[in-house]
């Protein structure tokens, strides 16, 4: 059952998060890799294009928490499925946001979703590359809402502007919609003190993972190719 539920966009420190998370002991995180690295998952994600019913328990069996895309994006749905369950909105400098969220579009899923797999690509990744055309529907939803009427996920960047705004307008209906005792606005740079009293748990005696997901969509799309599809090495940020 899940007790914590990301409601940031991709790029706000989401891998940082799952990896937070899961060191808490709020693990298994579902995040976007899961889809990656468990093609199998994308049939059940693919039927949320064009509708708001899912068998919530099912998307998430096995896991106590969310970060990411798709997840994320149904947060209200996910916070009324899982009334106990806590609700984190990651944040970031929006503009900074933005180029870091059209550097991963172009180096995650608009590559992916371009002109397929190579034909000699081993069976163990064509099935990455196929598992994401199935996500496609979903995901252009995504880019629609979020971004506007007709945007894909394969479309060329968005508007700087606009994009922030979008931004912007997410990170107030998320305040908006929930009580300040079911809420935390986060921003991974604070590190595990705001957090961990949110989540009522231990401070580790540790550093807060500081994580650079871009770098490891990059590095896991060059494994891909060589028929490599373990789950990626996140990378720490300098």
């Amino acid at each position: 059952m899940l007790t914590v539920i990301g409601a940031g966009f991709p790029r706000t420190g989401t891998s940082s998060m799952k990896a937070a998370l899961e060191r808490l002991g709020f693990g298994p995180c579902f995040h976007m890799f899961t889809i990656l690295t468990e093609p199998g998952r994308a049939d059940d994600w693919a039927r949320l294009a064009g509708s708001d019913e899912a068998d919530w328990g099912k998307l998430f069996d096995g896991f106590r928490s969310t970060q990411d895309w798709p997840a994320s994006f149904f947060w209200r749905e996910l916070a009324q499925a899982y009334p106990e369950a806590k609700i984190v909105l990651t944040v970031r400098d929006p503009r900074a946001w933005y180029a870091s969220m059209m550097t991963l579009i172009d180096n995650g899923p608009r590559s992916m979703m371009g002109e397929g797999p190579a034909p000699d690509l081993p069976p163990a990744s064509r099935a990455v590359f196929e598992g994401m055309g199935r996500m496609r529907p979903v995901l252009d939803r995504m880019a629609a809402a979020t971004f506007g009427p007709g945007r894909t996920m394969a479309d060329g960047p968005v508007d700087e502007d606009a994009a922030v705004a979008a931004f912007e307008r997410h990170t107030a209906t998320v305040k908006e919609s929930l009580p300040p005792e079911r809420l935390l606005v986060f921003d991974v740079r604070e590190g595990w003190e705001p957090l961990c009293r949110f989540l009522e748990v231990d401070v580790p005696d540790e550093p807060f993972p500081h994580l650079n997901d871009g770098k490891s969509m990059r590095e896991f799309l060059g494994r891909l190719m060589r028929g490599d599809v373990s789950h990626p090495s996140f990378t720490t940020n300098a």
